[in-house]
């Protein structure tokens, strides 16, 4: 088995690593910015002692160059490449004039090394430098990014492979790293001023006349549907806050026409590493003609599955085996979960080569299932009077879609618009607009641990959270309540056993992430429940996991699209006793 990393490659990164040298100018110019001259590989940090210098520096995608947040000057930053097992110290130079902070997103560190602003730690101020320590406990693909204000959005993000102490279980020939994100050239903050006054402002593919004329999805939805959705205020294309209106897809840091070219011999079993950086966008991953089996979820061995698409939330990693026989290129399509663009790459023999490049699917549209009533009998009782007529017909209207004022510990108010009526355990849902693609698409139920479960106790207690919020007015937050109102902490013993069920009010995918642990995905395999640290919640449904509150100390829950957390979808859980204390 071969890593393909090119001896100069590692030679380049441990002389960054000791020198602390990062400047743009020390990279070729595929790796600064948007260009023809592309190559398979990724700057790469590695050794124990590994130095990032936090700055502002242009970006140049689409023949339009743009102000990014960056480390040691590329987008995205640097591969750091470590081993199981070793003791690493990060040294984060700050050149901005802000606050920053870097957090380490699925490693297991202590708490004070897990980079939240506020919660762990105080963050990095301006023109200063904050070393991280900590032992590498795991291996796996993770990704590491600013938690300060929307410098996530701006660039500042980067990947991380852990190879393992001992044997890999998974035997490849090559590996490529394929960091997915989104980039625009507004600033984030008019991002979001944007979503205040029209929380539907990025959406171009609203249901209209025209498209109902010409055969459109808005054809397949009757007149009364249509006129529900109208009398909900409420839009079935609202699947993406923010969409390729302004958006450019990147595939490590290039746009779909740079085309970035992962190589491959045929017949080898290439890794690839799939990181979801993005911002605020949810993708669909396939590669036409290539079946992917993947053999990893979040950094945590699985069995091998073979799929040929797979949905991939925010924060998200999946590492896949595929192995190309014929001496042709393949196109990597990475489409948005709203349809409205796609990130693209090829994986080919040579350089120079590229693969039809497959259109834009049908832009999905929501149901009722995406509304929290996925566990009702629709056309057996009148949810207007809650089940208590005779008609079989949809008063949402009167009930404003899902009544708010009977689900315990959820606040409501302007921040709240509706409640979730009878959701659903939604683990064995492929994701938005994946129901009837033709071909096998993963679900959470395909995927089991490689290795069973440590924890067998049953979980003690449950802890129901609620994902809530105003899509309108683009208001966010867990149990109709957030961080910066006083929201309460979300309390565990120290190693206690707790099921956590999610229960997603919205009609938005979230996905959903714990900071400094990882949970089992409760999708009935027991035993051998999948690990992961961020898991996608869809619209109207449910999501168990079961969590050991085995790492004392506060830590960040939240949702992973930035500006939803940035909005309030964000909680902390605390988990006591800490280290030297008595319970």
């Amino acid at each position: 088995m071969t890593l393909l990393l090119e001896r100069r490659t590692l030679l380049r990164a441990g002389a960054l690593g000791a020198a602390g040298l990062g400047l743009a100018g020390l990279f070729p110019a595929w790796a600064r910015s948007g260009s023809a001259g592309l190559a398979p590989t990724l700057p790469t940090l590695s050794g124990d002692d590994i130095r990032l210098k936090v700055a502002g520096t242009a970006f140049t995608v689409g023949g339009r160059t743009g102000r990014a947040v960056t480390l040691n000057g590329v987008l995205p930053a640097p591969l750091i490449r470590l081993r199981e097992g070793q003791n690493v110290r990060l040294h984060v130079e700050n050149a901005l004039d802000a606050d920053t902070s870097i957090h380490w997103h699925g490693l297991l560190v202590p708490f004070e090394m897990d980079g939240v602003p506020g919660i762990s730690f105080p963050g990095i101020k301006p023109h200063s430098t904050f070393t991280y320590e900590f032992p590498v406990r795991q291996s796996g693909t993770y990704w590491y990014h600013s938690h300060s204000g929307l410098q996530e959005q701006q660039g500042h993000y980067g990947p991380i492979v852990i190879d393992p102490a001992g044997d890999d279980p998974v035997a490849y020939d090559r590996e490529h790293v394929i960091v997915l994100s989104d980039w625009t050239f507004l600033h984030p903050h008019r991002l979001i001023t944007r979503l205040k006054q029209e929380g539907g402002f990025f959406n171009r593919q609203k249901h209209t006349l025209a498209g109902m004329l010409a055969g459109g999805p808005e054809e397949a939805m009757s007149a009364a549907e249509r006129a529900e959705w109208g009398k909900m205020r409420m839009d079935p294309t609202d699947i993406a806050d923010v969409t390729a209106a302004t958006y450019t897809y990147l595939v490590n840091g290039h746009g779909p026409a740079e085309n970035w070219t992962g190589l491959f011999r045929p017949g080898e079993r290439v890794r690839l590493r799939i990181i979801n950086a993005a911002a605020m966008t949810i993708f669909n991953l396939r590669i036409p003609g290539l079946a992917m089996t993947v053999v990893s979820a979040d950094g945590q061995d699985v069995r091998p599955v073979t799929v040929d698409e797979f949905q991939i939330g925010n924060a998200e990693t999946y590492d896949v085996i595929v192995q190309p026989t014929e001496d042709r290129a393949f196109t990597l399509v990475a489409e948005s979960i709203d349809r409205s663009g796609m990130a693209r790459a090829t994986l080919a023999p040579r350089l120079g080569m590229a693969a039809p490049v497959p259109p834009l699917r049908s832009r999905p549209t929501l149901s009722m299932k995406d509304m929290g009533m996925g566990g009702m009998d629709h056309g057996a009782m009148d949810h207007g009077a809650m089940g208590h007529g005779a008609a079989p017909t949809m008063d949402h209207g009167a009930m404003n879609m899902r009544d708010k004022s009977k689900v315990p510990g959820v606040k409501v108010g302007v921040g709240v618009d509706a409640i979730a009526m009878a959701p659903v355990d939604r683990t064995g849902d492929p994701g938005l607009g994946l129901e009837d693609v033709g071909h096998k698409v993963l679900t959470y139920r395909d995927l089991m641990a490689l290795t069973p479960n440590t924890d067998t106790r049953a979980p003690t207690r449950t802890v129901e959270v609620h994902l809530t919020g105003n899509m309108e007015r683009f208001m966010w937050s867990m149990d109709g309540e957030k961080l910066s109102d006083g929201a309460e902490p979300i309390r565990f013993e120290r190693d206690e056993r707790v099921r956590v069920v999610l229960i997603n009010d919205t009609m938005m995918t979230h996905p959903i992430h714990l900071h400094g642990h990882f949970f089992e995905v409760v999708n009935g395999h027991t035993g051998s429940h999948p690990r992961k640290h961020t898991v996608n919640v869809q619209p109207g449904g449910t999501l168990s996991f079961d969590l050991t509150a085995d790492a004392p100390g506060d830590w960040a829950f939240h949702c992973h699209l930035l500006l939803h957390m940035h909005a309030g979808m964000v909680r902390v859980v605390t988990i006591r006793p800490l280290d030297g204390e008595t319970a």
